[in-house]
């Protein structure tokens, strides 16, 4: 569906909110939709915005906490003495 806008559907329910180019709501379908969010991130890694460098250092970018959650892959603790 190209133009959703023209069947009265409403701007909150389409996946691309105020595109940085253009400033459009519009409705991205599958690759295209990938690579625009890859585009988007990329930009930030670029400018340096915080999100960017969170999204550079494979952190939690939305405010999640990272204490103690989120350790994945990460070796944490302290190892026992044999």
């Amino acid at each position: 569906m190209q133009n959703p806008t023209h069947f009265k559907i409403p701007d909150w329910f389409l996946n691309r909110k105020k595109d940085p180019k253009d400033g459009k709501t519009s409705q991205s379908i599958s690759n295209l939709w990938d690579t625009r969010i890859r585009e988007d991130i990329e930009k930030l890694k670029k400018i340096r915005a915080h999100r960017g460098l969170r999204h550079m250092w494979g952190l939690r970018v939305r405010g999640q906490h990272t204490k103690t959650t989120g350790r994945r892959g990460r070796t944490v603790g302290v190892s026992k003495k044999k």
